[in-house]
């Protein structure tokens, strides 16, 4: 039986396509090595548990592994310490074999729930035993501790943690303890007395920094694929492909693992890629990443959800996303990093970007959806969409020469510091129903900016660079139309097109031609 490529849970390497972890893990045991305690805080569906799951068995032979996962611990087992020491107990003794008797015994009398002094204290006494008797040292891993971070039973656990970690050298006690989660459970606080209103400290400042990427590289993605390929053969380009794996995903694990089933599950052996050959193509990709960015699933939700609830970083990706605008990446930040510790933006060279190419169309279609009932660009793009289509070709040319007149129609009397924030976004909006759900686009982020921003349009197989910028005078239009050229050449294309918001009142407006070498660059001016 052929493994499957896996998106929904932990993933097994005797049934599913998987990276080499072995690198990751070799690193992870070093920090354990150093006695180090810390915390793996990674945006949904990152691969923590796969991590996680993975790295216990890496560890047993040198180590005793407890590996908890704290979603199996209710909300009301936070409500009181001895709800949670009986909880606690409960996993204890499931996640662990060969437990001494005695150790066995007072975890079994905890986890009735019926103790009165089935405490934090008692517990960590018994937990103190079991590292003490252990022949080998021991490991908490603890999974999911989200759903724990906003009790204050938590608190007072990590707390304790943190005490006999200080006190290491006088009482045994764990060799690492590694917390897994979305939320960065460093920051959590508590008040060191209840009426000390502005006093507080973290009962986790111990922790290490976890500095190991956990996202895939080009070189694990490719690894990747070349088991799939010894399964099935299919002369893939398995370089081109693992480098558009990466370059549109940033080697997220699900949407990585993600486009991988999509082509074998979806393109794969349709009307247009009868075969798995056909489909591991650069066009088959394409189609994937259509489809991934239309799915509805957990993890757009969940980010899409946090727009809603965090208004500061809903404002600061927009901004990103249709104004260009710069934005410095400040780690002390509290919006800054909610947006990072969800998977919305990473840090390059110190400014904030989109974390990924995906990320940012499912942001774009998210905005862009909220005002298709109530834009005209988008109206007139739909009720016009047939005459852009040649014999199945996407007609850019026209396609310009119809924006410009519908937005010299809508928006003349509008004045340019309006159009300067407005004009890209209604291009897009008028672009989305021509291109319906067949053709997609793409922002290159390298140049976006202010001032100008490269979209790469796909139809039907076909690629077109267009590139969207605001007039600055003939010096900086000339070195854009270079700029572009040079766009054309790492694309091996000869045409491209230009859309140009100029705000002069002597422009001219309409379509020109510009000779560049052996290019055709197409500028459509507004």
């Amino acid at each position: 039986m052929h493994k499957t490529f896996n998106t929904d849970g932990y993933c097994d390497p005797e049934l599913h396509y998987m990276v080499d972890l072995s690198s990751r893990l070799q690193k992870i045991k070093s920090m354990i090595d150093h006695e180090k305690y810390f915390a793996i805080n990674q945006a949904r569906q990152y691969g923590k548990t796969t991590t996680l799951t993975a790295l216990a068995n890496y560890l047993q032979n040198d180590y005793n592994v407890i590996s908890l996962d704290f979603q199996g611990i209710s909300y009301a087992d936070f409500q009181s310490e001895q709800n949670f020491t009986a909880a606690f107990s409960r996993q204890l003794l499931l996640a662990s074999k060969n437990l001494p008797k005695d150790i066995k015994e007072e975890l079994t009398f905890y986890a009735t729930g019926r103790v009165q002094e089935a405490t934090l204290s008692m517990l960590f006494l018994t937990l103190q035993k079991l590292c003490q008797n252990s022949s080998k040292k021991v490991v908490l891993i603890i999974d999911e501790v989200d759903s724990a971070a906003k009790n204050q039973i938590f608190i007072d656990f990590l707390a304790q943690l943190r005490f006999y970690y200080l006190k290491r050298r006088q009482i045994p006690t764990f060799q690492s303890v590694i917390l897994a989660s979305v939320y960065d459970v460093r920051s959590v606080k508590r008040k060191i007395r209840a009426d000390e209103d502005h006093t507080e400290n973290s009962p986790w400042n111990i922790a290490a920094k976890f500095r190991i990427d956990m996202s895939f590289s080009v070189f694990e993605i490719a690894g990747m694929l070349q088991q799939y390929e010894a399964d099935y053969h299919t002369g893939m380009d398995i370089p081109a492909i693992s480098n558009l794996i990466y370059e549109y995903t940033s080697g997220y694990p699900y949407l990585v693992s993600g486009l991988c089933k999509i082509l074998d599950e979806e393109i794969s052996e349709t009307p247009n890629y009868p075969t798995k050959s056909s489909a591991w193509s650069i066009e088959g990709f394409y189609e994937a990443e259509k489809t991934i960015i239309k799915e509805d699933n957990p993890l757009y939700e969940s980010l899409l959800r946090k727009l809603e609830l965090y208004p500061e970083l809903r404002s600061m990706l927009y901004e990103l996303l249709f104004h260009g605008k710069p934005i410095p990446y400040v780690a002390t930040s509290a919006y800054m990093k909610d947006a990072t510790m969800f998977g919305f933006i990473r840090n390059e060279n110190d400014t904030a970007v989109i974390s990924n190419r995906i990320f940012e169309s499912v942001l774009y279609n998210h905005f862009l959806a909220e005002e298709f009932a109530f834009s005209k660009m988008y109206d007139i793009g739909a009720q016009e969409k047939n005459q852009f289509l040649v014999g199945g070709h996407l007609n850019i040319r026209r396609i310009l020469e119809k924006f410009i007149e519908a937005f010299h129609e809508l928006y003349r009397e509008e004045d340019e510091a309006f159009l300067e924030n407005v004009g890209r976004k209604y291009f897009i909006l008028f672009l989305k129903p021509i291109l319906n759900g067949i053709g997609n686009y793409s922002i290159e982020p390298q140049t976006r900016n202010h001032e100008r921003m490269d979209l790469v349009i796909y139809y039907r197989g076909e690629q077109n660079i267009l590139e969207l910028k605001i007039w600055r005078g003939n010096a900086y239009n000339e070195r854009g139309e270079k700029q572009l050229s040079g766009y054309l050449d790492y694309f091996h294309m000869k045409k491209g097109y230009m859309l140009s918001f100029n705000f002069n009142k002597k422009k001219e407006v309409g379509m020109k031609e510009i000779v560049l070498g052996d290019k055709l660059l197409i500028e459509a001016v507004v």
